[in-house]
Order: structure tokens, then C-alpha cells, then sequence
């Protein structure tokens, strides 16, 4: 899965916590606000935002979310579809996205 972030620069495609990382402080230095201020705003340790933009891939997904409706940022999931020539390990092994039944 990726993730597409949207905000008045247009969608932004992350595939890592790194680039989760650099759209969180693009967006926090876009609104001229230190990562002290937005750490207070979204209710998050500034230790802990430093870390998630620093690219840090255990950042509890709760606080994204808030840091993230703080930025005033969207979230859109979506599933892809591979390459050309890439081997997709689900369509192969006929995985079903962890639904049993």
C-alpha cells in the first residue's frame, strides 16, 4: 500500500517514513511554525515529532493522525498495482489481504 498526502501544493505520494517525514516538515515550515509550537498544537512530545520527521518507521499512527488533521493535511490509502516485470507476491500466492473466511 501507499499513501498520497493532500494539501494545496497538490498529492504527494509516501511509500516510507521518510518521506512521511519530509511532507510533516514541509508542511510545519510552510506554516512558519517551529516544531516546539506544533508539538504543543497536535499534543505530541517534541522528541516524538523530531523523530517522526526525521523519518523514525515506529511512530504510532494515532499521533500521525493528529499531528497530520493539525498540518491540515488529508489522507487518502490506496492500493497498488505493481510495475511491469514486478512480481506481485499476493496475485501469486493468491494472497487474500489477511481476510479468512
Amino acid at each position: 500500500m501507499v499513501c498520497t498526502f493532500v494539501h494545496e501544493r497538490g498529492a504527494m505520494r509516501i511509500a516510507n517514513a521518510r518521506d512521511l517525514g519530509l511532507v510533516v516538515r514541509q508542511a510545519r515550515q510552510d506554516r512558519g511554525q517551529t516544531q516546539a509550537a506544533l508539538a504543543v498544537a497536535a499534543g505530541v512530545s517534541l522528541r516524538w515529532l523530531s523523530n517522526l520527521e526525521a523519518g523514525k518507521a515506529t511512530a504510532e499512527l494515532g499521533l500521525v493522525l493528529r499531528t497530520l488533521d493539525e498540518l491540515g493535511l488529508g489522507l487518502d490509502v490506496f492500493p497498488v498495482k505493481p510495475e511491469p516485470g514486478q512480481l506481485d507476491l499476493d496475485d501469486l500466492f493468491g494472497n487474500d489481504g489477511g481476510k479468512h473466511g
